[in-house]
């Protein structure tokens, strides 16, 4: 009978052992990105620059369907706002970390799944600054910017059978980006990302 009980138990341990690597894994990731500012208030106009991201996530998988994605990011954004009454413009520059977290949905297409994910990020701005003509760089986030960021997003992907992905996803930030609140300005960080990704 103990020789049934242990046998029992070491199926039992080496199912659970199995079904927790199963669903654990991970991967890599980069992006180009496109980001500008959502505008209220202001006489200006803010125009899409070009960056780039790369991080890494972990996945959490519940069956063949569904999973919780969360990431770490570090990115470098880009964007220029410029005066609708004035000839003065300002290049934005932002280097930070942004923590995401998607509830991901998977259906099987061809040799691979597609998949949707939406969920919040949480950001921090490790530098920001802006560069306008004829002046010098200014540490921008002690005068003008908030150094934190939260909001959401959604995420549209296809991971092949070889494990390799594509990707593509949007963020739009819910917290005034302004430091310095003057009436009913407000400035809120929206990004477009298209990348490459790889589980392991």
């Amino acid at each position: 009978m103990k020789k049934v009980f242990l046998s029992l138990a070491l199926v039992i341990g080496l199912t659970g052992t199995q079904v927790n690597a199963q669903t654990l894994s991970g991967g890599i990731k980069a992006e180009g990105n496109m980001s500008n500012f959502l505008l209220r208030g202001m006489n200006s106009e803010s125009k899409v620059g070009f960056g780039a991201t790369i991080g890494g996530y972990g996945k959490f998988s519940f069956g063949e369907n569904f999973a919780l994605q969360p990431e770490v990011l570090l990115h470098f954004k880009n964007s220029e706002i410029k005066s609708t009454t004035t000839s003065k413009s300002m290049d934005f520059q932002y280097f930070g970390v942004e923590i995401p977290v998607y509830a991901i949905g998977y259906a099987n297409i061809g040799n691979g799944k597609g998949y949707v994910g939406i969920g919040p990020y949480a950001g921090f701005g490790i530098d920001a600054r802006y560069i306008t003509k004829g002046a010098s760089d200014v540490d921008l986030y002690e005068y003008a910017m908030q150094r934190w960021d939260f909001g959401g997003g959604a995420m549209l992907g296809y991971e092949f059978s070889n494990k390799l992905q594509i990707n593509a996803s949007y963020k739009l930030g819910f917290m005034n980006a302004l430091n310095n609140v003057v009436g009913d300005t407000r400035m809120l960080n929206q990004t477009v990302s298209l990348g490459l990704g790889y589980r392991f």
